[in-house]
């Protein structure tokens, strides 16, 4: 509870004064039998009419003050819980939102979209219902008790045969549930990611005809979670019936012996009548009390699933960051006996013992096979990944001494997978400056070969684009990219391969553009293709891992194999086709 204190405390007067109203309607529901006997015993049995509605009055006082107090608390508990559950969801995906890479690999995305929504309702539901029953339960317990044993010790004896044995069902139901129940949301997480995969890759499964096999993995994922959720609550559907049972029976037993007393004159009827009111009220409020630690076996499921995320720290992080104040201003790069592994303990590095240095203002262009290394090697310059061994220099300093918030402001990256997000096109491009105005960006977009297609548009930059922007050509979404990331005017600007699906025309002009629009900023280019590169500054041949290659393209061609290679076998192609 120490860890939710901080969701509390904001709206503490919710917290006490939800429950406090709820004692108001225990109190009723305590009063009311007794009112009623004594219309019964004093009023009914004289025929005393002045006194039937007086205390008939009396009760439909305590009935409005009941209901007042009922619609209290559910509307303090209401707004305590919605509250408490909307902070807690807060800072889980604030928190997400810190995670590296690796974080996020260790949960999946699907448990990551479960445990902020579906495990924090859970959570929610349980402060909801404690605010509601937590007190109004043992209340109203407590109260049935002593006023069963004032109304008549001896046939109050019943209730103490039938409270061990309700207490040991709700025990055994409690031992069988939270296993089930963490196992239920360890289902929907599956369900969860299967269904996003799905969604998310429509196309793909559309023009591989997967559609039967896509199909598959949601039935048997969907099975999973109805035959987790049927064990689940078959452990809640058996307690009511088991319930109803013992109540029934201790009401039979009320009337056998109670009756037996009304016949020899030890208690009167009306006395009888408040009798077996009390004795439904505390089976009640056991149930209530079962269903109460039931909820709460799910909930702290499901409490644990979201402490793991609320507690767990991004291994990226600028806690011990020797200069979080300073600002990337000149955009130098240098890269000194850099060693990565993905996997901690794998023997073979990603990328081993890289050295080489970027001067601010200059193009450099990276090339190398299909996984080299070249998209790990530069996501270290603004820490999507930190380096094992080694490290790395943005203007003479080390990444690592740089606050997240300065060292990312002042790289901008075009990645490999281009992202756009739903909303209009302007919004998209704004993302490099929020407070840019339509003629800045119409020259970026221009000079990343855009404008051109989106005033083509019928809404233009108003244009709205669909989840991941699907409604435009791939490489219509490569241009928007270098746009936002040209808005952004970065020290360092890194294309990933953000030209591979735009003509070679196309891409000459966009890096001349580049050239004449950001001269001082460092520019540094991940490509397939050797025309990308080849007026670059110097060139990075990376194969294996490994810096196989420095310098421009003729030096190169002369001293690097592994350039030449590439060089040839593109330049062979271009003569074929």
């Amino acid at each position: 509870m120490k860890r939710y204190w901080k969701y509390v405390k904001p709206y503490l007067p919710a917290f006490i004064i939800g429950p406090l109203m709820m004692i108001v309607e225990v109190i009723g529901e305590i009063v009311l039998p007794k009112l009623m006997a004594q219309i019964i015993n004093n009023g009914i049995a004289n025929r005393n009419v002045p006194y039937i509605i007086t205390m008939g009055l009396f009760m439909v006082v305590t009935a409005i003050c009941m209901a007042l107090g009922g619609i209290g608390g559910a509307w303090f508990g209401a707004k305590a819980s919605i509250n408490f559950a909307a902070d807690l969801r807060k800072d889980a995906f604030s928190n997400v939102q810190k995670f590296s890479f690796a974080n996020i690999d260790r949960f999946s995305t699907g448990s990551l979209v479960t445990r902020p929504t579906n495990d924090i309702t859970q959570v929610q539901n349980m402060v909801n219902m404690s605010l509601r029953m937590l007190l109004r339960a043992p209340g109203m317990l407590i109260g049935a008790v002593i006023m069963a044993f004032v109304m008549n010790a001896r046939l109050a004896v019943i209730i103490l045969v039938v409270i061990p044995i309700l207490v040991v069902t709700i025990a055994i139901v409690i031992k069988m549930a939270f296993p089930r129940f963490q196992a239920l949301q360890e289902k929907m997480d599956r369900l969860n990611s299967t269904i996003r995969e799905s969604l998310t890759n429509v196309r793909v499964i559309k023009s591989f005809v997967r559609d039967d096999f896509e199909q598959g993995k949601f039935e048997e994922a969907n099975g999973n979670l109805k035959e987790s959720s049927l064990r689940a609550f078959k452990v809640m559907i058996t307690t009511m019936p088991l319930m109803g049972l013992m109540m029934n029976a201790t009401t039979i037993a009320v009337v056998w012996f109670g009756g037996k007393q009304i016949l020899v004159g030890d208690m009167p009827v009306g006395d009888l009548t408040a009798f077996i009111t009390y004795v439904t009220q505390i089976l009640i409020s056991l149930v209530m009390s079962s269903f109460i630690i039931l909820q709460s076996s799910c909930a702290i499921a499901s409490a644990r699933r979201i402490n793991e995320v609320i507690d767990c720290k991004s291994d990226i992080n600028d806690d011990n960051a020797a200069y979080p104040d300073r600002l990337v201003e000149k955009g130098s790069v240098e890269f000194k006996n850099v060693s990565f592994r993905y996997y901690k303990d794998s023997t073979e590095p990603v990328l081993d013992n890289i050295s080489f240095k970027i001067e601010s203002g200059e193009t450099v262009g990276i090339i190398g096979s299909t996984g080299s290394g070249k998209t790990t090697l530069v996501q270290m310059i603004s820490r999507l990944y930190d380096v094992d061994d080694g490290e790395v220099l943005v203007d003479g300093v080390n990444v690592k001494d740089y606050s997240l918030k300065n060292l990312r402001e002042g790289v901008s990256m075009v990645l490999q997978k281009n992202i756009l997000f739903s909303g209009s096109i302007i919004e998209n491009l704004k993302w490099g400056d929020d407070e840019a105005d339509l003629s800045e960006i119409r020259k970026v977009a221009d000079m990343a070969q855009a404008d051109g297609f989106v005033t083509g548009f019928e809404d233009g930059y108003e244009t709205e684009l669909g989840q991941g922007g699907v409604n435009v050509s791939g490489g219509q979404k490569q241009r928007l990219c270098i746009a936002r990331a040209m808005l952004k005017k970065p020290k360092i600007l890194i294309l990933d391969d953000s030209t591979s699906a735009v003509d070679t025309a196309t891409e000459a002009v966009i890096r001349k553009n580049l050239k004449e629009y950001c001269p001082e900023t460092t520019k540094i280019i991940i490509a397939q293709r050797i025309s990308s590169v080849i007026e670059a500054d110097k060139i990075v041949v990376i194969d294996d891992g490994k810096v196989v290659g420095l310098g421009g393209h003729s030096e190169l061609m002369e001293n690097c194999e592994a350039y030449k290679e590439i060089y040839y076998s593109q330049m062979d192609k271009e003569v074929g086709a």
